[in-house]
Protein backbone atom coordinates (compact mmCIF):
# COMPACT_ATOMS: atom_id res chain seq x y z
CA UNK A 1 0.00 0.00 0.00
CA UNK A 2 2.63 2.68 0.89
CA UNK A 3 4.58 1.90 -2.16
CA UNK A 4 1.48 2.47 -4.32
CA UNK A 5 0.74 5.65 -2.58
CA UNK A 6 4.24 7.15 -2.89
CA UNK A 7 5.50 6.75 0.36
CA UNK A 8 7.57 4.91 3.59
CA UNK A 9 5.48 2.67 5.32
CA UNK A 10 7.02 4.77 8.63
CA UNK A 11 4.68 7.40 7.06
CA UNK A 12 1.76 5.28 6.63
CA UNK A 13 1.78 4.11 10.21
CA UNK A 14 2.05 8.11 10.89
CA UNK A 15 -0.77 8.38 9.25
CA UNK A 16 -2.36 5.81 11.20
CA UNK A 17 -1.65 6.79 14.58
CA UNK A 18 -2.65 10.30 13.51
CA UNK A 19 -5.70 8.47 12.59
CA UNK A 20 -5.51 10.55 9.15
CA UNK A 21 -6.22 6.77 7.57
CA UNK A 22 -9.26 4.11 8.75
CA UNK A 23 -7.99 1.10 9.77
CA UNK A 24 -7.63 -1.36 7.72
CA UNK A 25 -9.40 -5.05 7.77
CA UNK A 26 -7.98 -7.04 9.93
CA UNK A 27 -7.46 -11.12 9.71
CA UNK A 28 -5.57 -12.46 12.05
CA UNK A 29 -1.77 -11.05 11.72
CA UNK A 30 -2.70 -9.87 8.11
CA UNK A 31 -3.81 -6.21 7.49
CA UNK A 32 -5.84 -5.83 4.16
CA UNK A 33 -6.17 -2.07 2.62
CA UNK A 34 -8.62 -1.64 -0.35
CA UNK A 35 -8.84 1.30 -2.66
CA UNK A 36 -10.30 3.69 -0.08
CA UNK A 37 -7.44 3.79 1.44
CA UNK A 38 -5.09 4.40 -1.30
CA UNK A 39 -7.72 7.35 -2.44
CA UNK A 40 -7.12 8.64 0.98
CA UNK A 41 -3.07 8.77 1.05
CA UNK A 42 -3.01 10.08 -2.51
CA UNK A 43 -5.56 12.71 -1.05
CA UNK A 44 -3.25 13.47 2.10
CA UNK A 45 0.01 13.54 -0.02
CA UNK A 46 -1.91 16.73 -2.65
CA UNK A 47 -3.32 18.21 0.23
CA UNK A 48 0.09 18.03 2.31
CA UNK A 49 1.54 19.77 -1.42
CA UNK A 50 -0.65 22.70 -1.13
CA UNK A 51 0.49 23.67 1.52
CA UNK A 52 -2.53 22.05 3.99
CA UNK A 53 -1.27 21.25 8.03
CA UNK A 54 -1.91 17.55 9.12
CA UNK A 55 -3.97 19.09 11.64
CA UNK A 56 -6.42 20.55 8.83
CA UNK A 57 -6.04 17.78 6.76
CA UNK A 58 -7.33 15.80 9.50
CA UNK A 59 -10.18 17.57 10.60
CA UNK A 60 -10.97 17.47 6.44
CA UNK A 61 -10.76 14.43 6.28
CA UNK A 62 -12.96 13.68 9.62
CA UNK A 63 -15.79 15.56 8.32
CA UNK A 64 -15.91 14.08 4.77
CA UNK A 65 -16.26 10.94 6.66
CA UNK A 66 -18.98 12.28 9.33
CA UNK A 67 -20.63 13.89 5.70
CA UNK A 68 -21.06 10.09 4.35
CA UNK A 69 -24.11 9.76 6.53
CA UNK A 70 -25.94 13.48 5.71
CA UNK A 71 -27.40 13.10 2.37
CA UNK A 72 -26.35 11.33 -0.68
CA UNK A 73 -25.71 12.78 -4.13
CA UNK A 74 -28.82 11.31 -5.38
CA UNK A 75 -30.94 12.43 -2.82
CA UNK A 76 -29.26 16.26 -3.51
CA UNK A 77 -29.79 16.17 -6.87
CA UNK A 78 -33.06 14.79 -6.78
CA UNK A 79 -32.64 11.73 -9.18
CA UNK A 80 -35.77 9.82 -6.96
CA UNK A 81 -38.61 11.08 -9.16
CA UNK A 82 -40.56 9.92 -12.05
CA UNK A 83 -41.72 13.96 -12.63
CA UNK A 84 -38.95 16.02 -13.96
CA UNK A 85 -38.78 19.35 -12.79
CA UNK A 86 -37.01 21.45 -15.45
CA UNK A 87 -36.32 24.25 -13.71
CA UNK A 88 -33.10 24.22 -12.93
CA UNK A 89 -30.36 24.03 -15.27
CA UNK A 90 -27.94 23.14 -12.86
CA UNK A 91 -24.42 20.55 -13.25
CA UNK A 92 -23.05 18.72 -10.66
CA UNK A 93 -19.30 18.37 -10.03
CA UNK A 94 -17.27 15.74 -9.04
CA UNK A 95 -14.37 17.18 -6.86
CA UNK A 96 -11.97 15.38 -4.90
CA UNK A 97 -11.04 17.20 -1.77
CA UNK A 98 -7.98 18.11 -2.73
CA UNK A 99 -9.69 19.57 -5.99
CA UNK A 100 -12.21 21.07 -3.68
CA UNK A 101 -9.31 22.97 -1.55
CA UNK A 102 -8.00 24.44 -4.86
CA UNK A 103 -11.36 26.12 -4.87
CA UNK A 104 -11.44 27.88 -1.56
CA UNK A 105 -7.85 27.99 -0.78
CA UNK A 106 -7.53 28.24 2.96
CA UNK A 107 -11.63 27.99 3.46
CA UNK A 108 -12.34 24.49 3.34
CA UNK A 109 -12.41 24.34 7.41
CA UNK A 110 -14.89 21.86 9.47
CA UNK A 111 -17.26 24.68 9.71
CA UNK A 112 -17.46 25.67 6.02
CA UNK A 113 -17.61 22.31 4.76
CA UNK A 114 -20.46 21.13 7.55
CA UNK A 115 -22.37 24.21 6.49
CA UNK A 116 -22.06 22.92 2.68
CA UNK A 117 -23.10 19.82 3.55
CA UNK A 118 -26.12 21.13 5.26
CA UNK A 119 -27.43 23.48 2.57
CA UNK A 120 -26.95 20.73 0.19
CA UNK A 121 -24.56 22.42 -1.65
CA UNK A 122 -22.64 19.25 -1.72
CA UNK A 123 -22.89 16.02 -1.24
CA UNK A 124 -19.88 12.84 -0.91
CA UNK A 125 -20.30 9.81 -2.97
CA UNK A 126 -17.41 7.11 -1.85
CA UNK A 127 -13.93 9.39 -2.27
CA UNK A 128 -15.48 12.48 -3.80
CA UNK A 129 -17.66 15.41 -3.14
CA UNK A 130 -20.34 16.10 -5.41
CA UNK A 131 -21.32 19.71 -5.77
CA UNK A 132 -24.71 20.36 -7.07
CA UNK A 133 -24.00 23.40 -8.93
CA UNK A 134 -20.89 24.14 -11.52
CA UNK A 135 -22.49 27.98 -11.39
CA UNK A 136 -22.57 28.15 -7.81
CA UNK A 137 -19.05 26.58 -6.86
CA UNK A 138 -17.65 28.74 -9.33
CA UNK A 139 -19.57 32.01 -8.38
CA UNK A 140 -18.73 31.65 -4.72
CA UNK A 141 -15.20 30.60 -5.35
CA UNK A 142 -14.97 33.85 -7.38
CA UNK A 143 -16.79 35.76 -4.39
CA UNK A 144 -13.97 34.43 -2.28
CA UNK A 145 -10.95 35.08 -4.48
CA UNK A 146 -12.13 38.54 -4.50
CA UNK A 147 -11.85 38.54 -0.68
CA UNK A 148 -15.10 37.77 0.57
CA UNK A 149 -14.60 35.10 3.65
CA UNK A 150 -16.54 31.38 2.47
CA UNK A 151 -18.50 31.41 5.80
CA UNK A 152 -19.68 34.66 4.74
CA UNK A 153 -20.68 33.26 1.15
CA UNK A 154 -22.08 30.24 2.83
CA UNK A 155 -24.63 32.49 5.55
CA UNK A 156 -25.84 34.45 2.21
CA UNK A 157 -26.36 31.22 0.33
CA UNK A 158 -28.49 30.25 3.26
CA UNK A 159 -30.30 33.59 3.39
CA UNK A 160 -30.94 33.17 -0.43
CA UNK A 161 -32.25 29.55 -0.38
CA UNK A 162 -35.06 31.13 2.15
CA UNK A 163 -35.45 33.80 0.02
CA UNK A 164 -36.01 32.00 -3.02
CA UNK A 165 -38.26 29.53 -1.61
CA UNK A 166 -40.72 32.00 -0.91
CA UNK A 167 -40.61 32.96 -4.44
CA UNK A 168 -40.74 29.69 -5.59
CA UNK A 169 -43.76 29.21 -3.73
CA UNK A 170 -45.52 31.75 -5.15
CA UNK A 171 -45.35 30.00 -8.61
CA UNK A 172 -46.28 27.13 -6.76
CA UNK A 173 -49.22 28.33 -5.75
CA UNK A 174 -50.11 29.37 -9.23
CA UNK A 175 -49.46 26.17 -10.54
CA UNK A 176 -51.56 24.40 -8.05
CA UNK A 177 -54.47 27.06 -8.02
CA UNK A 178 -54.78 27.47 -11.77
CA UNK A 179 -52.76 25.03 -14.05
CA UNK A 180 -52.78 21.72 -12.29
CA UNK A 181 -56.76 22.20 -11.82
CA UNK A 182 -56.64 22.14 -15.62
CA UNK A 183 -54.61 19.44 -16.51
CA UNK A 184 -57.06 15.90 -16.36
CA UNK A 185 -54.27 13.63 -16.74
CA UNK A 186 -51.90 12.48 -13.86
CA UNK A 187 -49.87 11.08 -15.97
CA UNK A 188 -45.59 12.04 -16.11
CA UNK A 189 -44.88 12.77 -19.07
CA UNK A 190 -47.93 15.15 -19.28
CA UNK A 191 -46.93 17.04 -16.83
CA UNK A 192 -43.82 16.92 -17.54
CA UNK A 193 -44.84 18.90 -20.22
CA UNK A 194 -46.65 21.17 -18.80
CA UNK A 195 -43.57 22.21 -16.59
CA UNK A 196 -41.50 22.06 -19.55
CA UNK A 197 -43.75 25.17 -21.18
CA UNK A 198 -44.09 26.92 -17.60
CA UNK A 199 -40.48 26.87 -16.55
CA UNK A 200 -39.05 29.34 -19.06
CA UNK A 201 -41.52 32.00 -17.81
CA UNK A 202 -41.19 31.74 -14.77
CA UNK A 203 -37.52 32.14 -14.71
CA UNK A 204 -37.96 35.24 -16.91
CA UNK A 205 -40.10 37.11 -14.75
CA UNK A 206 -37.93 36.11 -11.66
CA UNK A 207 -34.64 36.93 -13.64
CA UNK A 208 -36.26 40.91 -14.08
CA UNK A 209 -37.68 41.22 -11.09
CA UNK A 210 -33.86 40.25 -9.42
CA UNK A 211 -32.29 42.47 -11.85
CA UNK A 212 -34.69 45.55 -11.09
CA UNK A 213 -34.23 45.06 -6.96
CA UNK A 214 -30.80 45.01 -7.39
CA UNK A 215 -30.69 48.20 -9.38
CA UNK A 216 -32.44 49.94 -6.74
CA UNK A 217 -30.47 48.46 -4.15
CA UNK A 218 -27.34 48.68 -4.82
CA UNK A 219 -27.77 51.73 -6.39
CA UNK A 220 -29.30 53.38 -3.22
CA UNK A 221 -26.62 51.32 -0.31
CA UNK A 222 -23.67 53.12 -3.05
CA UNK A 223 -25.50 56.27 -3.30
CA UNK A 224 -25.02 56.07 0.78
CA UNK A 225 -21.58 55.00 1.38
CA UNK A 226 -20.61 57.62 -0.82
CA UNK A 227 -22.51 60.25 0.41
CA UNK A 228 -20.66 59.27 3.95
CA UNK A 229 -17.40 59.15 2.77
CA UNK A 230 -15.31 62.19 5.22
CA UNK A 231 -13.19 63.67 2.25
CA UNK A 232 -16.31 64.45 0.35
CA UNK A 233 -15.22 62.77 -3.09
CA UNK A 234 -18.34 60.65 -3.04
CA UNK A 235 -20.19 63.53 -3.73
CA UNK A 236 -19.40 63.87 -7.52
CA UNK A 237 -19.72 60.21 -8.00
CA UNK A 238 -22.99 60.28 -6.28
CA UNK A 239 -24.08 63.29 -9.24
CA UNK A 240 -22.71 61.35 -11.60
CA UNK A 241 -24.82 58.00 -10.50
CA UNK A 242 -27.66 60.67 -10.67
CA UNK A 243 -26.97 61.79 -14.22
Amino acid sequence: MAEAAGITTRTLRFYRERKLLPPPRREGRIAWYDEHHLARLRSITALLARGHTLGGIADLLDAFEKGRDVRSAAEVMGLDSSVVTPFSEETPVRLTPEELADYFKGEVTVDNLAASLDLGYVAIDGDEFVHTSRRLLEGSAELVAKGIPLAAVLEAGRELRAQTDEIAATFARLLRSHLLPAQRSTDPAELNALLARVAPVAKQIVEAELGLALDRRVRADLEEWLADRPDGEGLDAVDEIGD
